[in-house]
């Protein structure tokens, strides 16, 4: 099964109308009808529920309601630790990203499997070599071409 990491910048667009968001949704389909597995790390699930927060769009139930979306739909959940905290921390530092955004590509470089971002900053900090690991939502057909 074709296996992608994918960060709280697409996770968010499920719940919120935003640009790509129709991009966004057509991973969550794919997720959905099993032709694609979601590899999230732990802490994807915090900062989606942080996004909504901050949104102002959420009531509390609302959010609660959303938390428990989000458990239902059985992501693959890895939780960062030994060399992957160690890469996570490099990566960070050496790329001038936070360690929130350094956890999802960790994790995609330690697994070898790509990783799909909404955010083009995190894109447009990483060298060549790196990029190439990297797939903006934008241009998310190319993965399912």
């Amino acid at each position: 099964m074709f296996e992608i990491v994918v960060d709280a910048s697409i996770v968010v667009k499920w719940f919120i109308e935003e640009r790509h968001s129709n991009k966004a949704n057509i991973i969550r389909e794919k997720y959905i009808n099993g032709d694609i597995e979601l590899i999230v790390p732990s802490l994807m699930y915090f900062e989606v529920l942080n996004a909504l927060k901050y949104s102002k769009l959420f009531e509390l139930s609302e959010l609660d309601d959303a938390a428990e979306s989000l458990e239902k739909y059985g992501f693959n959940t890895v939780t960062i630790k030994k060399n992957l905290r160690k890469n996570m921390i490099k990566i960070a530092v050496d790329h001038k990203l936070s360690i929130y955004d350094a956890s999802y590509l960790a994790l995609s470089l330690g697994l070898g499997k790509i990783f799909c971002t909404a955010d083009e900053k995190i894109i447009n900090k990483l060298p060549e070599r790196l990029k190439i690991k990297v797939k903006s939502l934008k241009n998310i057909e190319e993965l399912f071409s």
